[in-house]
């Protein structure tokens, strides 16, 4: 067990250059990120050692939708930050060429600010067919965009090629469907492969199943992974209460849903707390989307939930709070009742082993 400093300083001294690991929310990846960030300045007389894209990276956009003139302007803004500087050497095709692995339905513009030290003012959105209506982007497209925006200024002369110590990313595109899944571990292939010879280390964290599976077998298995594999390292960082763990992936297959298993099972021996029925939704619908179904319900009137109906309700009031934080809520006795008896079933079901 270890602080989140001794793990920052464990990652700061592994050799290999590519570092994967893998965390459910709330444990703390962020929070690792800016350790990092703090130990290599205090090792660099004060100054950033490397570039970084985490959830501060993504808080430096926010829409104005121009609610006064029924979103006639609707723009998403960029904060001043100490990116500002850079933003004159930015152009839009240098993003539109990041974006276009994902294949976006929309078009977008700079709108420079009036002071150029600040540079970029904010970004408009709009349909090819009609460039003078600004648009209002998805949650997702946003989430992409910025992810480009950062790829793109990953290459600017000036700021990675001066703090070319590591790239540090934290959860790089979250709510990913199934094909950008595979398009954003191209792009961070594609950046690894950019620096194979540099020796920058790149550290990536998700709570991405997917992402990490992706990527694991990219630099394990994959065609170049006779380069990749011996310079890559994979962990999983798991918290217990208030320790963190890093544990290393070898040569074994990571299979979540086991994964998952041996965590709520451990839970169930120790302490339960309302955020587990988060785990156990992505537990049931690992197994939904295995039995080739659609609905958890499904899988509990297959394993015979006295009450289908009713736990399905609960599961779907506790798994959609913000459950993931710090300050975890005890389950209640008919909570508890009801995640026993869901995991037990489960397990006489499908036999699990783990």
């Amino acid at each position: 067990m270890a602080t989140i400093n001794e793990i920052a300083e464990h990652l700061k001294n592994v050799g290999e250059y590519i570092v994967c690991i893998y965390a459910f929310n709330a444990t703390g990846k962020t929070r690792l990120s800016v350790a990092y960030k703090d130990i290599t300045k205090a090792e660099n007389k004060g100054k950033h050692a490397g570039v970084y894209y985490n959830a501060y990276s993504e808080d430096l956009f926010d829409w104005d939708n121009d609610e006064d003139n029924d979103n006639d302007n609707i723009k998403l803004n960029i904060k001043i930050s100490s990116l500002n500087s850079l933003y004159s050497l930015l152009s839009e095709e240098s993003i539109q060429e990041e974006l276009s692995a994902f294949n976006p339905v929309y078009k977008f513009r700079f709108n420079a600010s009036e002071n150029p030290e600040i540079g970029i003012d904010s970004v408009s959105f709009f349909l090819e067919e009609d460039e003078n209506t600004p648009i209002k982007i998805s949650r997702g497209e946003e989430r992409i965009f910025i992810w480009c925006f950062f790829l793109a200024l990953f290459k600017i002369e000036g700021w990675a090629n001066l703090q070319d110590a590591h790239f540090f990313i934290d959860d790089p595109v979250s709510s990913l469907d199934d094909n950008n899944i595979f398009l954003t571990a191209d792009t961070i292939m594609q950046l690894v492969e950019d620096n194979f010879q540099t020796n920058r280390k790149i550290i990536l964290t998700t709570h991405h199943i997917g992402l990490f599976a992706v990527l694991f077998d990219r630099l394990n298995y994959g065609e170049k992974s006779g380069r990749y594999k011996p310079n890559s390292k994979s962990f999983m960082l798991k918290r217990q209460e208030a320790d963190l763990e890093l544990k290393e992936f070898k040569n074994e297959v990571f299979l979540f849903h086991l994964h998952l298993f041996q965590v709520l099972d451990e839970a169930r021996n120790t302490q339960l707390f309302t955020y587990h029925f988060v785990l156990l939704r992505q537990l049931l619908e690992n197994i939904v989307s295995f039995l080739g179904k659609s609905q958890i319900k499904f899988v509990l009137e297959e394993i015979k939930v006295d009450k289908p109906e009713e736990t399905i309700n609960m599961l779907n009031s506790l798994s959609h709070k913000k459950v993931f934080v710090p300050q975890f809520n005890e389950m209640n006795e008919k909570e508890t009742e009801a995640f026993n008896e869901i995991f037990e079933k489960l397990l006489v079901k499908y036999n699990f082993r783990f």
